[in-house]
């Protein structure tokens, strides 16, 4: 019982270091559009962005109750398998912010608990009806319906401002983007907070403190709604550049667009139970609304390498859960293994950060369109620039220089090469 107690003690606290690394890691869902657009200072966003989560821990618990009592059946299922399940999601949620992908902190949990389950207790452990109806169709579903949502709203958003000074526009959207912003940060306490405290409710299950199919304690709900604050504020400075400047430019009108659609579709998803990933919701949002704006663009380079991780996410998380599962069934040396290999790996990924480092007096900057660190156009986006009609004369034209670098200078005593026809 002694060790069990431990045990325990361990799985809650690696649960809200997981929960604080989901803080970090989804900034950008709420935040990164507001910042990048200018309607709020970067620090000042984080900090009501974390205010504004803690508040949504408590909104509701069916998403906690949708992890601890559908996703993987509680019976059979040992403490040691909700531990090997938050080494696999911490570990591949690190990776990938090092990277500034936002990928899924969502779908790396679920991944996780699949991954470790199927390792301990074999196939019988995990419910395939639930995982197929409340976490793969809403993983298909959730980009898919904010980026049309976004791409509509965006649309009507500048049909209804025509002929309007676009600098007093702008200064309203900015005050919508702000309150579009809060409600986004709202839903993501809802939703992703909840996770946690699902997780930690089946710890205590596994572990004979609770009864199954229990709601989480009070005092659940208040630490997983610190922790994933906590996290929020701290600033996943890497993803919210990624979100904000490097998949597509964004104006005012575009993320008051795109935040409302997204928040829209969280709401809705947690209200049914939907564990989808907040994520893919606000990505499939910015993208939507980058193509909503006339002349506006997506960067496909990058969207296909956050693409990718989305599909990675949920084996990638699944494996090394079912690798730490491996080890931890082998006793207590195997468990002390697997933390140390935990820690070791996370200040080896902080390490490897420090390196480039991403903060908030640099998060806004643009991404490079020179030289070795420049972000390839993409054939998408290469295409769309080269048939844009050219602007009426005398009219600003649209600088595409950040996605088409200019040709190079030629010499003086070189003739000027032959430029195509404009059609």
């Amino acid at each position: 019982m002694e060790h069990i107690t431990l045990l325990l003690a361990i799985v809650i606290v690696t649960a809200l270091v997981f929960d604080f690394t989901n803080g970090f890691h989804d900034t950008a869902n709420a935040m990164a559009t507001t910042i990048s657009t200018g309607a709020l200072k970067p620090k000042v966003a984080v900090g009501m962005s974390a205010v504004l989560n803690l508040v949504g821990a408590f909104l509701s618990v069916e998403v906690a109750k949708t992890i601890s009592g559908g996703l993987i059946n509680e019976q059979g299922i040992r403490t040691e398998v909700i531990f090997a399940a938050l080494v696999g999601a911490i570990l591949w949620n690190l990776f990938t912010w090092l990277l500034g992908l936002p990928s899924s902190s969502s779908h790396a949990l679920f991944g996780g608990l699949i991954g470790a389950t199927l390792m301990s207790v074999g196939a019988s452990g995990v419910n395939g009806g639930v995982v197929v109806t409340k976490v793969l169709i809403p993983a298909l579903a959730a980009p898919v319906v904010a980026g049309l949502a976004a791409l509509l709203a965006t649309k009507l958003t500048y049909r209804i401002g025509r002929g309007t000074d676009d600098k007093a526009t702008a200064k309203g959207y900015r005050a919508g983007q702000i309150a579009s912003a809060g409600l986004v940060s709202l839903a993501h306490g809802t939703n992703d907070a909840q996770k946690t405290m699902g997780v930690i409710t089946l710890a205590l299950v596994t572990g004979g403190v609770l009864a199954p199919g229990s709601n989480p304690p009070l005092w659940v709900i208040v630490s997983a709604g610190v922790a994933i604050a906590l996290g929020t504020y701290l600033g996943g400075w890497r993803i919210i550049r990624t979100m904000g400047t490097g998949l597509t430019d964004l104006q005012p009108q575009q993320g008051f667009a795109a935040q409302t659609s997204a928040a829209t579709v969280i709401l809705a998803s947690s209200h049914l139970g939907f564990s989808l990933s907040t994520t893919q919701s606000c990505s499939g949002a910015v993208m939507g609304a980058g193509l909503g704006r006339k002349g506006g663009v997506v960067r496909w380079s990058t969207a296909t390498r956050m693409f990718v991780a989305w599909g990675l996410t949920l084996p990638a998380a699944g494996l090394v859960a079912a690798g730490a599962e491996f080890l931890t069934g082998q006793g207590t040396w195997g468990i002390t293994v697997v933390a140390i290999l935990l820690v070791a790996g996370s200040a080896g990924i902080w390490l490897a950060s420090r390196r480039r480092p991403v903060d908030h007096t640099n998060v806004t900057d643009e991404p490079a369109t020179t030289g070795p660190a420049a972000e390839p156009a993409g054939v998408v986006t290469t295409a769309m620039a080269a048939v844009t009609p050219p602007p009426p004369a005398g009219a600003p034209g649209q600088d595409l220089s950040a996605t088409i670098p200019a040709p190079a200078a030629t010499a003086p005593d070189q003739a000027e090469p032959a430029r195509p026809a404009t059609v």
